[in-house]
């Protein structure tokens, strides 16, 4: 991959990885409740199934959407369906005393790298990426570079998140503080959803 294509491609990685989405709002109010250490599990998850689902996309999913694009429709509306979930179970999250919180349990990072598969936003990120930064007659080492990319960048950039999310836990002390807090990052789940399921076909 040549210099005039991979230092856009960085600031395409790190502008799309730090805008706000499903997994950063996840991640957001993961770093409120659990804490950034408990957290960790949940960032590297995200950040290795986003990772290996470009370089797989790039090596051959993408063939198999185009000869049977209604797979990609389901997984759009299955993601669509598994983030109202989300959204509702995070609306309806009490707020946990210290007891609780040292016993809940934070998204694994097994769950967080298998959720990429469904989310639309990773979708639309990973094919943008594939479709515009990758040189004509590419081989698989530029695929594994670009995957690697947008790897390490997300580290940061979502991780900044569960740092701000820790960093509310200063400012949220009062459980009623907790709930709007759980209810309006449930209400941004949701609106995360409508630029993606308005292009639908």
């Amino acid at each position: 991959m040549s210099i005039e294509l991979f230092l856009p491609l960085c600031t395409f990685a790190a502008i799309s990885s730090i805008t706000p989405g499903p997994n950063n709002t996840m991640i957001l109010a993961s770093g409120l409740n659990y804490g950034f250490r408990r957290s960790l599990p949940h960032l590297f998850g995200i950040c290795s199934g986003f990772t290996f689902m470009i370089f797989a996309t790039g090596v051959g999913l993408h063939t198999v959407f185009q000869q049977v694009p209604m797979l990609q429709v389901v997984l759009k509306y299955t993601g669509a369906a598994y983030l109202l979930w989300l959204a509702w179970k995070l609306a309806h999250a009490a707020p946990m005393s210290a007891g609780e919180a040292s016993t809940s349990k934070p998204m694994s990072f097994f769950a967080a790298a298998a959720f990429q598969w469904v989310n639309p936003k990773a979708w639309v990120m990973a094919i943008g990426a594939l479709t515009t930064y990758l040189p004509a007659g590419f081989k698989v080492l530029d695929v594994a570079m670009l995957a690697g990319v947008f790897g390490l960048i997300g580290i940061f950039c979502v991780g900044a998140w569960a740092s701000f999310g820790v960093a509310m836990r200063q400012v949220l002390q009062d459980a009623r503080s907790v709930r709007i807090f759980n209810l309006v990052m449930a209400l941004a789940l949701v609106a995360s959803l409508y630029p993606i399921l308005l292009g639908a076909s």
